[in-house]
C-alpha cells in the first residue's frame, strides 16, 4: 500500500529502487569493515542507518515484506547484542544485504519475493543467545505497542488526515467468557471507537485467559470515550487508553520528505502542537542512548528541511540534451562550410568578418555546452570500484583463501553508460583473479609468497581515453598450458602455434568457449567468460592487453574512450567511401611508394624508420567495396596505435579533422564489423567511423609475419 495516486506511486518506487542500490552497497562496506574491525561503531552506525532507511523508504512503497524483515534485523543491531557476538554480526549484515537485493530484485519486476530464510535463520539464533533474554521477556511482560513500521506510517498518515490515534491496551479477566469470545467483544468495541490500524494479536488463535490486547485506533472522540466504551463487563479486566507519543526522529530522507509534502496541504489544518511530521515514536538508527527518552512535540516542518545540492536525474533526458547538442555541433559545420563558401565568392565583403566573428563565438559557446552536458554524464569509477571488495571477499571465503583488495585511481571520470556497461566485464575479471589467478595459502608459502594475496584495481586517463587495469601476484598465465587447450579445441594448428608471440597466446583466452579451467565450479570453468569480456569491450569501442609473468602475476589493461558521444576524428577516402578514426589512436601519417609494400606469409608489410608494420587495405577487408584503380604510385598511410600495437591503413586521401557526432548504427544496417558508427558533416556527407579494435581482431586471427607490429 502507497498513499499516493498510481502516476506519484510508480515515480516514488523508481526513487526507492535507485536510493536502494547505494543502501545496499553501504551495507556491503560496512559489513566487509566489521569483519575486519568487529568493535568499529561508525560502520555499525552505517548499517543501522542503511537498514532503517531501508525499512521506512519500503514501507512508503508498500514492500511490507521487506520492511517487517528489515524491522526485525534491527532488533539484532542493538550495541549489547553487538558487543556480546562481535564476530557473527558481519556475516549477519551481508547476509542481509544478499536478502534486500533478492527482495528488491523481485519487487522491481513484480514477483513475490522470497523468503529470506537465511537472514532469518540468523536473527532467532543470535536473539536465541541473547544473555539474559528471559529476564527481559518477564519485564516486557506488560504493554509494549511495538509496531511495525508499516503500522507506524498509517498512524502518521491518521495524524496527517487530523485525526487524533489512541493506543488501547486491555487486560482480560481470567474468568467470564473465552478468549476467543472476548477477542471478538473486544474488537467490536474497538471498531465502533474509529478506525483500528493496528491490533495485537491479529488473530484470536493466540490469545489467552487474562491475556493482553494492544490496539492503535485513530479517533475523533477522547481517551475517556473511549475508556468508557472498551470497558467491556466480564471482560475487560484492566484498561489504559494514551495518545500517540510524538518523538523527535531521525534525520529524515527524501522518501520521508517526499510524503510529508504529499500530505501537506491537510497536514496545515492541525493543530500547532500536533504536526503531521513524524508523528509517532520511531527508533531511528543512531538513537542507542540519546534519543530513546526524548519524547516532547516536533517543531520541525517541511519548511525546516535543508536544501540538496544533488538532483537526480533519468538519464534519458541528458542524453535527449547531448543528441541536441549533437544536431548544434552539425549546424556549426554546416555554418562553417556556408562561411567558408562566402569567403571564396565575395573575398572583398565587408560581411566576412562579421561572419567569422559571430561564428567563431557561436563556436566557443557551443564547446562549453557541450563540455558542460559531457561532465554531466561523467562519473567516478570509484562507484564500479567499490562493489568488487564484497566479491573478492565472497570468493576468498569460498575458496579459503586470503586476498586484500586494493583500489587507486578512484577518482577517475567516465561517461556512465560506459561505467554501466563495464560492471559485468570487470567483475568477471574480479572473480578470475580471486579463483584462477590467487593460489591457495600452501602454494604461496610454497612459491615463498606472502600468504595473503593480492588484487588491484587502478584507473588513469590516457588521451581520450580510460585504462583500467585489473592485477594480482598470483600464478599467472601459463604459456604452455593455453597452447596445448587451443590445440585440443583445434583453434590452432601445431605448426601456427610454434609461431605465435606472447600477445597472441594471450589473446587465445578470449576465444569462445575457451577455458583453462581443470573443474568446473560455481564461479569458473564453464568456458563462458572472457570471450564476453572482450564482447563488451568491442562494443564500446574499446581494447584489452594481458601482461603476465607465470608465477608473478596477470595484468588486463582495459581502455575504453571517455564517451561514446563525440569523437575528434580523421578523415579520409577508400574505394570511394569516407571514412574517419579517432585522432587519438593516429600516430602519425606517412607516405609510401607501392615498390616499399611487401608480402610475407600473405599479410602485406611495410618498413617504417627501421620498424616492420602490417599494412591494412580496407577494401580486401570489406567485400562489398571495390578498390580505386592505381593513378598514383604513392600512397598515404595512416599509421594507427591500438595499445601496443602498430599497424598501417592504406587510404586514398586525406581530407582533415574534423568533430564528428557519433550516431549508432542499427545492426541491420552495418554491412561490416569494422564499422562502429556513423556521423554527418554539415553538407550532409555520411562519414563510417573505423572501429580499431575490430580491426586489431581481424589482424590477430591470422600469425602476423615475422618481425611486424600487428
Amino acid at each position: 500500500m502507497t498513499f499516493f495516486h498510481d502516476e506519484r506511486a510508480s515515480e516514488l518506487r523508481e526513487l526507492f529502487f535507485e536510493s536502494s542500490e547505494e543502501i545496499l552497497q553501504a551495507m556491503n562496506e560496512a559489513g566487509l569493515a566489521l569483519e575486519d574491525r568487529p568493535n568499529d561503531k561508525e560502520a555499525l552506525r552505517s548499517v543501522r542507518r542503511a537498514v532503517h532507511t531501508l525499512k521506512g523508504d519500503s514501507a512508503a512503497c508498500g514492500y511490507r515484506e521487506l520492511s517487517e524483515l528489515a524491522h526485525d534485523l534491527e532488533d539484532v543491531l542493538t550495541p549489547e547484542l553487538v558487543k556480546e557476538h562481535a564476530g557473527l554480526i558481519p556475516e549477519v549484515v551481508l547476509t542481509a544485504a544478499d536478502t534486500f537485493h533478492e527482495m528488491l530484485a523481485a519487487y522491481r519486476n513484480n514477483l513475490q519475493p522470497p523468503a529470506g530464510a537465511a537472514l532469518r535463520e540468523h536473527i532467532q539464533r543470535l536473539l536465541r543467545r541473547q544473555p539474559g533474554a528471559p529476564a527481559k521477556a518477564a519485564e516486557t511482560a506488560g504493554v509494549k505497542f511495538d509496531w511495525t513500521e508499516y503500522e507506524r506510517l498509517l498512524i502518521a498518515e491518521a495524524y496527517r488526515r487530523g485525526e487524533m490515534v489512541f493506543q488501547v491496551a486491555l487486560h482480560l479477566g481470567t474468568e467470564g467468557v473465552l478468549p476467543a469470545a472476548a477477542y471478538e467483544l473486544v474488537k467490536k468495541a474497538l471498531d465502533s471507537c474509529g478506525k483500528v490500524l493496528a491490533l495485537r494479536p491479529e488473530t484470536n488463535a493466540t490469545l489467552v485467559v487474562g491475556g493482553l490486547i494492544e490496539a492503535a485506533v485513530a479517533s475523533t472522540k477522547t481517551s475517556e470515550w473511549i475508556e468508557k466504551r472498551c470497558a467491556v463487563p466480564t471482560v475487560v479486566a484492566q484498561i489504559a487508553v494514551s495518545r500517540v507519543p510524538i518523538v523527535p526522529s531521525a534525520p529524515r530522507d527524501v522518501l520521508d520528505v517526499l510524503i510529508e509534502s504529499e500530505a501537506a496541504a491537510v497536514s496545515a489544518t492541525v493543530a500547532s502542537g500536533e504536526p503531521p511530521t513524524d508523528a509517532l515514536g520511531s527508533d531511528g538508527p543512531d538513537g542507542d542512548h540519546d534519543d530513546e527518552h526524548s519524547i516532547a512535540t516536533s517543531t520541525h516542518g517541511i519548511s525546516h528541511v535543508a536544501p540538496e545540492n544533488t538532483l537526480r536525474v533519468d538519464a534519458t533526458r541528458i542524453d535527449t540534451v547531448m543528441n541536441l547538442v549533437g544536431e548544434l555541433i552539425i549546424g556549426k559545420s554546416m555554418l562553417q562550410r556556408v562561411v567558408a563558401e562566402f569567403d571564396r565568392k565575395y573575398p572583398k565583403d565587408p560581411l566576412r568578418g562579421k561572419f567569422s566573428d559571430a561564428l567563431a563565438f557561436q563556436s566557443r559557446i557551443l564547446n562549453e555546452l557541450q563540455k558542460s552536458v559531457m561532465k554531466i554524464r561523467m562519473v567516478p569509477v570509484e562507484q564500479l570500484f567499490r562493489r568488487f571488495p564484497r566479491i573478492v571477499r565472497d570468493v576468498a571465503k569460498l575458496r579459503n583463501k586470503h586476498i586484500t583488495v586494493e583500489i587507486a585511481g578512484q577518482n577517475t571520470d567516465l561517461d556512465k553508460s560506459i561505467l554501466d556497461a563495464l560492471a559485468e566485464p570487470l567483475a568477471h575479471l574480479i572473480r578470475n583473479a580471486a579463483d584462477h589467478g590467487i593460489e591457495a595459502d600452501d602454494e604461496r608459502a610454497a612459491a615463498g609468497k606472502s600468504a595473503n594475496g593480492s588484487i588491484k584495481l587502478d584507473a588513469y586517463h590516457e588521451g581520450d581515453q580510460v585504462v583500467i587495469e585489473v592485477s594480482d601476484d598470483g600464478r599467472g598465465i601459463d604459456r604452455d598450458k593455453v597452447l596445448r587447450r587451443a590445440i585440443e579445441k583445434g583453434i590452432v594448428k601445431s605448426d601456427d602455434a610454434i609461431r605465435l608471440n606472447e600477445d597472441e597466446i594471450h589473446h587465445l583466452l578470449f576465444t569462445p568457449g575457451f577455458s583453462t579451467a581443470d573443474q568446473i565450479t560455481e564461479i569458473s570453468g564453464r568456458g563462458v567468460g572472457l570471450d564476453v569480456v572482450k564482447a563488451a569491450l568491442d562494443t564500446l569501442k574499446g581494447s584489452i592487453e594481458v601482461e603476465s609473468v607465470f608465477g608473478g602475476g596477470t595484468t588486463f589493461r582495459l581502455m575504453v574512450p571517455l564517451t561514446l558521444a563525440s569523437i575528434q576524428a580523421l578523415l579520409f577516402h577508400v574505394a570511394g567511401r569516407l571514412y574517419a578514426v579517432p585522432i587519438a589512436s593516429v600516430v602519425e601519417i606517412a607516405r609510401i611508394s607501392e615498390t616499399d609494400v611487401h608480402r610475407v606469409d600473405d599479410h602485406e608489410v611495410f618498413q617504417l624508420r627501421k620498424q616492420v608494420m602490417t599494412l591494412v587495405r580496407i577494401e580486401r577487408l570489406e567485400s562489398n567495396l571495390v578498390a580505386t584503380p592505381k593513378t598514383k604510385d604513392r600512397l598515404f598511410v595512416v599509421v594507427i596505435g591500438a595499445g601496443s600495437r602498430r599497424f598501417g591503413i592504406a587510404v586514398d586521401s586525406l581530407l582533415g579533422e574534423e568533430e564528428l557526432v557519433i550516431k549508432a548504427l542499427e545492426d541491420q544496417l552495418i554491412t561490416s564489423p569494422l564499422v562502429s558508427g556513423a556521423s554527418i558533416l554539415g553538407d550532409g556527407t555520411v562519414v563510417l567511423i573505423l572501429n580499431i579494435a575490430a580491426v586489431v581482431t581481424h589482424l590477430a586471427r591470422t600469425p602476423a609475419p615475422l618481425g611486424a607490429t600487428a
